[in-house]
């Protein structure tokens, strides 16, 4: 019943029968990448020709790509580079189910794709996972030397996470899915962005600095002050992002 009860929560996703929004724009285009496994990871990705950045986006846990077709459309507009999201198995219209190693593949899949078709080396590729898709960019970044990594409201572990939300359940030692960020942290080498919220109620402040402090590579960290786990990201933090990854003279373009 524990078990069932961590996919329910862990998981809280939307197939595309169950909630789906149209692409907001004609520029979107989209597909679907095999993984390892044979799942089919469906995509969304909006390109900027002649774009030397591309920025892949690892969503949080709820709902499905479809519902953050506009974040493309942002990202484009502050950072002037192509844009990509996919779904996690069994959300959207990926197949499959979730679970922390098919969030593994299905980004794997993703980048292989983006590294064969719009990369021609791995540090054109910026990471930015969101909450659980924090955990998901983390594993991604310790396999490769990526141009950099954000991580916006992301937990230090899915059990400390967990333990903080439902304190009388024993998270540590019951939970299936890890995700354990901080002790990869030292094993990323790029330049890295971390974000949170003050006020979230689903992620606490500190695990955002514990994740600072064990970051061993260039890094900044931004307090996003009034802020709790579902609130829309103001522009200081796009703003701060792009003068973190690209104050050098290789701005985008």
């Amino acid at each position: 019943m524990i078990h069932w009860l961590e996919q329910k929560l862990v998981y809280p996703r939307l197939s595309a029968k169950d909630s789906w929004e149209p692409a907001p724009s004609p520029e979107i285009q989209e597909g679907f990448v095999p993984t390892e496994t044979g799942e089919q990871i469906h995509y969304w990705f909006l390109p900027v020709p002649d774009s030397r950045y591309t920025f892949l986006i690892c969503h949080g846990n709820f709902g499905n790509l479809s519902h953050r077709g506009n974040k493309l459309l942002r990202f484009r507009q502050w950072f002037n580079c192509s844009v990509a999201i996919f779904d996690y198995p069994g959300y959207g219209k990926s197949s499959g189910r979730p679970s922390e190693a098919g969030c593994y593949s299905s980004a794997k899949a993703m980048m292989n794709w983006l590294k064969q078709h719009h990369l021609s080396s791995w540090d054109q590729l910026f990471l930015y996972g969101e909450s659980l898709g924090g955990g998901v960019a983390v594993e991604m970044a310790c396999q490769h030397p990526l141009g950099g990594l954000a991580l916006i409201k992301t937990f230090s572990s899915l059990p400390a996470a967990a333990k903080y939300r439902f304190r009388l359940l024993p998270a540590y030692w019951l939970m299936r899915n890890r995700f354990d960020n901080l002790n990869k942290m030292a094993r990323v080498q790029c330049p890295i962005f971390i974000a949170s919220a003050s006020l979230d109620s689903i992620v606490p402040f500190g695990h955002g600095e514990e994740l600072y402090r064990n970051t061993t590579t260039e890094k900044y960290f931004l307090p996003l002050t009034g802020q709790d786990h579902n609130d829309p990201l103001p522009d200081d933090c796009f703003i701060a992002i792009q003068s973190f990854f690209f104050r050098r003279d290789d701005q985008p373009s």
